[in-house]
């Protein structure tokens, strides 16, 4: 038979009738037939199945080799022995080599027609020893996928114990060898199906022995973590990432992120590696470990590594989302990269040329999966753009190319980068200091305290949380200057875009710091914002006038015939401009501190005699409200005021009163809605509206205090009223809380509680000319008066009885005082409070309530639109618009706010480094829970009326950005430098750590809600040690 078959392969007869033979041979094969036949057949079956000229000798082979082996088994058993299986695994079969794919081929075939014999397990042996040889070959992917589906099918042929864990360790470094050169479909589509056969053999393994999963996750890593540059590792390891149950992430990401045996440059080459697994088209979770690995070196503080990757493969991640298999993932990392490089726009700005041909490739492409791509793609760039904004150059083309696609409203993108960034990831890995990284929930910066520098942090917050405010500094163009402005304005970028959970602002502290005041100790904060605005208002004056002279200079230059040059010198170049951008075309002369904070007030004296009126106008940048002195001692008369208000009014100096001329700090009063504070009984508590219409309420000049009249020239009893004839934009009121004991010559502090109004009214007089007597002018920003350093308050009051006699002759008097005088009543919303914990004037601390408000954002909230349009649009006497009140908030939006809506998180608590989410409602309480925090610096925010325009033409020239400006280069510049030396110590620090072993535990105070806990003290570790402070030693308790 053997002869037959052997002459009818090398015959010339058709395929047809070859077949036909063929057919007639395997249906003999059920004929006895001698042992020496069947030996013959096996050996001519194998030579057609190994040496086989073409497909059909090798078919034949098959068909003939399975059906004698099948009803001959006893001498096909004696052909295919372990010694034969042995010969063709070392040696291969004649010319053809051992390592060739069909003699495994041939192996599997006679393995599955002996599968029944007990001989089929010396075979078994044989193949096991002998396949784990083979792999330690590196063999091609072919063979080593022919191989792995013997193994597949016959898994006793599997090496056991260590010799399995062997094997799969050299199964995942032959894995690792694999290479592709072909560039045809065909090859490649081969290619990763053969080694899609490899690792579901591995994945097979794993699932049937767990013991050899993590020792093969190892050499993975070992592979993908060497340093050798003469080996590059095949990205078909990728294969294995979907084989491994995701359940193993978390341990097996601490394990490398925390094995202080891994060097740097290993785990970079790791990670590049694993990036460069996105290219592979059919592994899943990829990205899952990608980003899992980021993000926990990351929360071990190894930003070097993450800066190096991304900055070196963020190109390779964006180029994979052309191709519709991979973009997914792709997109997943390229986002998580992105979105967590937040110290600099290097990164975003490597692929920000390629964004639009992307955008217009996913519009074309014609897949149904692009448009939601598409969307996804672009509110990463929208993130991005708002996230280094600054850049229209770059950014225009792109914006041009997205404009008709949706845009993620702001709150969204603020969320989406506060909660990406490396310093934001949780510390799960690491313990004791490690965890004390990232901001609080609230996105913003806290301000460390360097040492008693409460007064300071929290007076910069109060600032920086004044919208219009902080939007005109970061947009002023300084050019490089040295000035205070430029520092406050660094200062802000830094608040604004630092990583640090709390900036350091040791050099604003150096040069904002009143020469009087003694470093380390306790400070008036009312007194340094005084300083600091008007250090700001002279600067701006200073340089004005050096701008001045340039015209002149350079016409004066241009009339010799010579050619006018734009800078008279550098410096003045430099500090040429101290305006906003929006704001060069027209320029009324008033410096940023005079458009932002600076009001007029005017005081008139009118003779009781002769009804003589004279008038002196001040501006002011702070009212210092006294309390009345019923309030603040028990027995004493309590004063009528003019106005139909219950209580008594009081009266304070402008700019500050007896807090100029006193040392310690000045705290505050604190805001409460229903417990009353003051000692007199059944008194209801005072509110600020009480207080600043005490303070422009009517006083009466006698005896001692008389007032000398010019026309009757002699002291005459004259009364003095106060008026408001321009309304600041943002208008500030000091609480005075501290009165001067005589008998005991120290300082006390009002421990009064006073009701902080969300919404105010404060009456605004139109400006009349005097037409009696003499008026002077007005004076500069800050008046040091004689008067101003002693309190108004304590002047005298007129008695019951002489008010009674004198009560027309004030109504006639006031008439000409007043005149037609129109009285707006304008509208101030509460922007910020700063909170004075303790009990005397020379400790305790400083901390502050604020929240993000503009000129326009009283009418954008329902309870403020209401309160506005009914309180000031229902024809009110005149005699309502001439006091100053609370405007009431609507019972349900009340509701909404004490039941913690949404604005009872527009709230913020700045205590030094601490930055936590509050409510108005803890504004208001506070006192109540902590008697000795009250409110001392209030600062309002004025309002546009519902379809009026208050402001006089301030919106239209540029008074009020919209929105936050881009950051110029010198401030980029200088937040990414600090945020790049930020990591480094970060992950210095981490690396001290873990090199050190924890000789005791740590603990630290979480950011829980403020209600729970008064703020704290002052020191140099911070009140109540915000941004996860644990160096609480130093702390001062008063």
């Amino acid at each position: 038979m053997d002869k037959i078959l052997e002459g009818l392969v090398s015959s010339d007869h058709s395929v047809p009738v070859k077949r036909a033979i063929v057919k007639k041979v395997v249906e003999a094969a059920e004929k006895e037939v001698t042992e020496e036949q069947c030996h013959a057949l096996f050996t001519l079956t194998t030579r057609l199945i190994l040496l086989g000229e073409d497909a059909f000798q090798r078919q034949i082979g098959i068909q003939v080799l399975e059906a004698y082996a099948r009803y001959h088994r006893p001498e096909f058993e004696h052909f295919f022995t372990k010694d034969f299986a042995l010969t063709l695994l070392q040696q291969g079969y004649a010319h053809l080599d051992r390592k060739d794919p069909a003699v495994i081929d041939y192996i599997h075939c006679c393995l599955r027609l002996l599968i029944s014999c007990p001989s089929v397990l010396e075979i078994f042996g044989v193949i096991q020893v002998e396949v784990l040889r083979m792999v330690c070959e590196r063999p091609e992917p072919a063979l080593c996928a022919h191989l792995s589906c013997l193994l597949s099918d016959f898994v006793q042929c599997l090496p056991r114990d260590k010799s399995g864990v062997l094997f799969c360790q050299q199964l995942v470094r032959t894995i690792s060898y694999f290479h592709c050169f072909a560039s045809q479909e065909q090859e490649l589509r081969e290619y990763v199906g053969q080694v899609t056969k490899v690792s579901t053999l591995l994945q097979n393994i794993w699932k049937a022995d767990p013991a050899t999963l993590l020792p093969s996750l190892q050499e993975v890593f070992a592979i993908i973590s060497s340093t050798d540059s003469s080996f590059d590792p095949s990205i078909a390891l990728a294969s294995l990432v979907q084989h491994i149950p995701v359940q193993m992430i978390t341990v097996l990401i601490k394990s490398l992120t925390t094995d202080n045996n891994v060097k740097d440059a290993s785990m970079t080459k790791a990670l590049c590696r694993m990036i460069d697994w996105l290219s592979w088209p059919l592994a899943h979770h990829v990205d899952t470990w990608v980003i899992a690995l980021l993000k926990g070196l990351a929360a071990v503080q190894k930003f070097t590594i993450l800066i190096d990757v991304t900055l070196l493969k963020i190109e390779l991640v964006f180029s994979r989302l052309w191709y519709p298999i991979v973009r997914q993932g792709a997109l997943a990392v390229l986002s998580h990269m992105l979105l967590s490089f937040q110290h600099s726009p290097e990164a975003f700005h490597l692929v920000v040329p390629h964004v639009v041909h992307l955008v217009q490739s996913l519009r074309t492409d014609g897949l149904s999966t692009s448009k939601a791509f598409l969307l996804q793609f672009t509110e990463l760039i929208h993130c991005m753009m708002y996230q280094y904004s600054g850049f229209p150059d770059l950014y225009d083309h792109i914006l041009e190319a997205i404009k008709d696609l949706p845009k993620p409203e702001e709150e969204k993108i603020k969320l989406v980068l506060n909660q990406s960034a490396w310093t934001s990831q949780s510390n799960s890995f690491a313990s004791g200091p490690l965890k004390q990284l990232g901001k609080s929930e609230t996105g913003k910066t806290g301000l460390v305290n360097l040492g008693n520098t409460c007064f300071m942090n929290s007076i910069i917050q109060t600032l920086f949380m004044a919208t219009d405010f902080r939007r005109h500094v970061l947009s002023l163009h300084l050019n490089g200057s040295n000035t205070l402005m430029k520092k406050l304005q660094l200062l802000f970028a830094f608040l604004a875009h630092t990583q640090r959970a709390a900036f350091a602002p040791k050099t604003f502290l150096e040069v904002s710091r009143p020469p009087w005041f003694n470093a380390g100790s306790q400070q008036d904060c009312s007194e340094y914002l005084r300083f600091l605005l008007d250090r700001l208002h002279e600067e701006e004056k200073t340089i004005q006038v050096l701008e001045s002279v340039k015209p002149k200079m350079a016409s004066l230059v241009d009339t010799n015939g010579k050619e006018p040059t734009a800078q008279s010198s550098p410096e003045v170049a430099e500090e040429s401009s101290l305006t906003p951008a929006e704001m060069k075309p027209e320029d009324d002369g008033r410096t940023l501190t005079e458009k932002m904070f600076r009001g007029k007030l005017i005081t008139g004296i009118r003779c009781m005699q002769c009804n003589c009126i004279s008038e002196k106008g001040e501006p002011f940048t702070d009212l210092s409200l006294a309390f009345c002195p019923s309030a603040t001692s028990q027995g004493s008369p309590q004063p009528e005021g003019p106005s139909e208000e219950p209580k008594g009014l009081c009266q304070g100096s402008v700019n500050g009163g007896s807090e100029i001329s006193e040392p310690g700090p000045a705290p505050a009063p604190a805001p409460a809605s229903n417990i009353n504070d003051v000692p007199v009984a059944n008194e209801p508590p005072l509110s600020v509206p009480d207080l600043v219409n005490y303070f422009l309420a009517p006083e009466i000049l006698d005896e001692d205090n008389a007032y000398f009249c010019e026309k009757c020239s002699s002291l005459q009893r004259a009364e003095r009223t106060m008026k408001v004839v321009s309304a600041p934009e943002y208008l500030i009121l000091t609480l005075l809380r501290f009165s001067y004991d005589a008998k005991c010559h120290v300082r006390r502090k009002i421990l009064d509680n006073v009701t902080i109004p969300p919404l105010m009214r404060l009456p605004v007089h139109a400006p009349s000319m005097p037409t009696q007597c003499s008026s002077s002018s007005s004076s500069p920003l800050q008046v040091d008066s004689p008067e101003s350093s002693e309190n108004l308050a304590k002047k005298l009051k007129p008695s019951r009885k002489e008010e009674e006699e004198e009560e027309k002759e004030r109504i006639h008097g006031a008439e000409e005082m007043n005149g037609d005088d129109e009285i707006l009543s304008v509208p101030y919303v509460l922007s910020s409070v700063v909170m004075h914990s303790g009990i005397s004037s020379e400790s305790g601390h400083y901390y502050s309530y604020g929240r993000n408000i503009n000129g326009a954002d009283g009418t954008q909230h329902t309870a403020n639109h209401l309160a506005l349009k009914e309180d000031l649009g229902n024809g009110q006497g005149e005699c309502s618009l001439s006091t100053c009140s609370a405007l009431p908030i609507p019972p349900e939006q009340r509701d909404t706010v004490s039941n913690g809506g949404q604005e009872a998180r527009d709230w913020l608590l700045f205590n030094d480094s601490r930055v936590t989410f509050t409510s108005f409602q803890s504004v208001q309480n506070i006192t109540d829970r902590f008697p000795k925090d009250t409110a001392y610096v209030l600062m309002y925010r004025k309002q546009e009326l519902p379809g009026e325009n208050i402001n006089r033409g301030l919106v239209a020239n540029g008074m009020r950005p919209s929105a936050e400006p881009p950051l110029q280069k010198e401030l980029l510049d200088a937040i990414i430098k600090d945020n790049k030396l930020y990591l480094q110590e970060q992950e210095l620090n981490a690396r001290t750590h873990a090199l050190q072993a924890p000789s005791s535990s740590s603990s630290f105070r979480p950011n829980g809600s403020d209600d729970n806990n008064p703020p704290g003290s002052c020191g140099p570790s911070g009140g109540g040690g915000g941004g996860g402070g644990f160096n609480t030693i130093s702390r001062l308790v008063f």
